[in-house]
């Protein structure tokens, strides 16, 4: 009989599988799988933002300027992401601007095209996350405040998922159903960690409440809105959680040394 316990290798795989285009893990995976693996985020994450730093690095070796370079760290974490969560903040923009009904902005997340919010959020987004890295204009820092960023704003997601309910019967988050208390935990620990790491104790403890914060007005929003969360509400609740990380990360106040 095949053993239902907790298998490192197989949630890291899936965890790849689903955060990447990295072709390690069946496609598609079931929700089962998945809600499993959702702890992994934070270390998919590492991988991500490691792979914008080099990036950075390679660019800045090169004698590019720190917006060039900065940009050149974004576009390549999008590739190594397909830009899964840029698609799903583009959604919520849409549905949540464009629907004036529950039903009628779930119909609009649902759609494949994109319109006016969503080309807006992702043109903000895109802008907001070169500008903090251009404005680090140092590789080390770089590296740091991706990998902090990339894993943070993924470790959110399995608890978002525990305390708030999908908005439909079927879908992706619906799918998956919610994760574990231990893997919501495990998934909060890894992204604890890696803001210590990355941005030192007390920029590390802005970056929690930022993200913690964000998190609570992203369930009261989708609740109203929509009555729940989905897949494009979590990829919109990462893109908040990593640009407030890379914000933290480069700005200069006496709370953040």
């Amino acid at each position: 009989m095949k053993s239902t316990r907790p298998n490192l290798v197989e949630d890291i795989r899936a965890g790849l599988g689903f955060y990447t285009r990295l072709p390690v893990a069946p496609t598609p995976l079931d929700g089962g799988a998945l809600a499993r693996a959702l702890w992994t985020g934070p270390l998919v994450g590492v991988l991500v933002g490691g792979f914008g730093a080099a990036a950075y690095g390679v660019a800045a070796a090169l004698g590019l300027s720190p917006w060039l370079a900065a940009a050149l760290a974004v576009g390549a974490a999008l590739v190594i992401t397909g830009g899964l969560h840029e698609d799903g903040l583009a959604d919520t923009m849409d549905g949540f601007g464009g629907g004036m009904t529950p039903e009628r902005k779930l119909a609009i997340m649902r759609d494949s095209r994109i319109g006016t919010y969503g080309v807006s959020a992702l043109v903000l987004v895109l802008v907001l996350r070169v500008g903090a890295l251009a404005s680090l204009a140092d590789a080390a820092l770089v590296l740091s405040a991706l990998v902090a960023a990339h894993a943070a704003s993924r470790a959110a997601l399995p608890a978002f998922m525990t305390w708030v309910p999908p908005a439909r019967t079927d879908g992706l988050s619906a799918a998956a159903g919610r994760p574990s208390g231990a893997s919501a935990i495990a998934a909060m620990v890894l992204g604890v960690i890696a803001l210590g790491f990355g941005l030192g104790p007390e920029r590390g403890a802005v970056a929690f409440m930022l993200v913690g914060s964000a998190g609570m007005a992203m369930a009261w929003l989708c609740r109203r809105q929509i009555g729940g969360q989905t897949g494009d509400v979590l990829g919109a609740l990462q893109q908040v959680g990593e640009i407030l990380v890379l914000i933290t990360a480069a700005a200069e106040c006496p709370l953040c040394p």
